[in-house]
Order: structure tokens, then sequence, then C-alpha cells
């Protein structure tokens, strides 16, 4: 019998997203802000528009058609934050109402639930899935080198911690599994990583010997997520659901790195070992 043909490799970008916070609307609502437990579409397609320069009202089409891979380093915490607006102040200087009035009384001050991701860490992939696409992602790498407008982490009050882009591969789903991993050696035999993407994750480069004993290889969605942008004009804002693709894979202990700068230091050297950058750059 032969072996399956491994699969082909893929050109991407390779990002690294970690912060105090982070927050990946999904369901928000009026008041209610949510996240999603990964960095979603929709708001990794938001932080290429920003390092670009464009504005919500300018098509994104070559933006959607990148794909997005995602592998948990650190799921983080789960952080609920309330927010107050209007409270205390007289009623000229309140929140002003759908119907141009304003508030008064107890109704003056505006309550906000928001959600957060606190010490999570993502190291994701974002590769091409046409020809075009390599032009694309070369652009969107330059830009991330030095943004248009500041970038953050699916909020404006979450900015990115340390390196961004990691660096540009013609195999980026082989790096993906085996950059170092941003998270302490876990206390148990058997810990697996989660690995989330928009494409069969039966793509991934995967040795044997790290596959788990489920033996599930994501080559069916896992359930469906609302964050596949259409648009991002503030007066047009719209979605569209897309299939979601998981797959937990069991990766060496000596893979972890740690956090702080014991991590940076591991991550430093595999870079300039297996992704070196352009004109001679270093990773710093």
């Amino acid at each position: 019998m032969t072996s399956p043909a491994a699969p082909a490799p893929e050109p991407g970008l390779l990002l690294r997203l970690t912060g105090p916070l982070q927050s990946w609307g999904e369901h928000s609502h009026f008041n209610d802000r949510d996240t999603a437990g990964f960095p979603t579409r929709s708001g990794l397609i938001g932080l290429l528009a920003a390092a670009l320069g464009r504005h919500r009202n300018e098509p994104i089409d070559d933006l959607a058609r990148l794909s997005l891979t995602v592998r948990t380093d650190r799921p983080g915490v789960l952080l609920r934050d309330l927010h107050t607006v209007g409270g205390g102040l007289p009623a000229k200087a309140t929140v002003t109402t759908a119907e141009g009035k304003k508030r008064s009384g107890d109704t003056a001050t505006l309550l906000t639930h928001r959600a957060y991701l606190a010490d999570a860490a993502f190291t994701v992939a974002l590769t091409a899935t046409g020809p075009g696409d390599t032009d694309t992602l070369a652009r969107c790498a330059q830009a991330l080198r030095t943004p248009h407008w500041p970038l953050f982490l699916g909020r404006r009050s979450c900015p990115p911690e340390g390196p961004l882009l990691l660096g540009e591969s013609d195999n980026a789903l082989h790096h993906l599994l085996h950059l170092p991993l941003a998270a302490h050696r876990p206390p148990r035999e058997g810990h697996d990583t989660e690995f989330l993407s928009d494409r069969p994750l039966d793509r991934l480069p995967v040795p044997e010997h790290l596959t788990t004993a489920d033996g599930q290889d994501g080559t069916h969605p896992a359930g469906e997520v609302n964050d596949e942008p259409i648009s991002f004009h503030p007066r047009r804002r719209t979605h569209r659901a897309r299939p979601l693709y998981r797959r937990t894979l069991h990766l060496p202990d000596t893979q972890y790195a740690g956090l702080g700068t014991g991590h940076l230091a591991r991550l430093h050297t595999y870079l300039n070992a297996h992704l070196p950058r352009p004109e001679g750059r270093s990773h710093r």
C-alpha cells in the first residue's frame, strides 16, 4: 500500500498574536460585546486593512481570499469588564437617544459588558488560495512591518505585544507546526494543541508521531462561525457564516518555550535558522 501524498506547501505569512488583552467579537450586539475564543477572520482581515491604510468603505476582496489557520499556544482566561457611560453628568451632556433626545435621571447612565481574552497567545498562518494571492501576501508583509494605522487585537484597547509579523515562507503550515510554543510545558502527559482554520486541516503536513488518539484530521467542519467579512463600511457592515475546522495535535514537550524573554529567545533562534528576513534584517 502506498503512503498518502504529502500536502502541497502553501506560501504564507506567520503572525504572533499575543498581548495582555485580546477581543475578537463574534456575536456582539449593542452594549454586550463578546469575544470568540480565537482570532476571527473579520478581525485578522481588519488588522491587515489597517496596516495597508484602507478606509472602511474600500473593498477587501483580495484580503478575503487569504486563508487563516490558527494555532492556540495559550487559550487565555475569559475576562468580563463592566463599562459605564454618562453617569453623573448633566442631562445636556449625557448620551443622545435614537430619537435625538437626552436621557435623564437613572436612565442617563448606560451599562456595557465587554469580554476579553486575558494572557492568550496564538500563532497564525495566512496562506494563499490562488496564484494572485502571493502578491497580496507580499504587500501585507510590508504593511505589517510599517503599518499605516496602529494595529490591535480585535479592539482598539488591545494592542499587540512584541513582534507581530514573524516572517514569510513558501511552506507556512510546516512552520506553524514547528515554531516554539508561547507556553510552559504542560504538567501532565497527553496535552494537545488545537488548530483552527477556514479550510480542511488535512492540509497540515503532520508527522505521524504528532497525531492524537482520536485520529480526527480536521477534514470535515466542526461547526460554523459568522466572521467572514463582506464589507467594513460603517453603515453597511456585513458578515456571513463560514465553516470552522478544528484539529488537535500532540506537539513535543521540547517545543514549549515558556513565557517572556525565554520564549522570545527561542523564537529568535528558530526564525534566524528557518525564516531569514529580507535584506539581512534581524527578528526583533
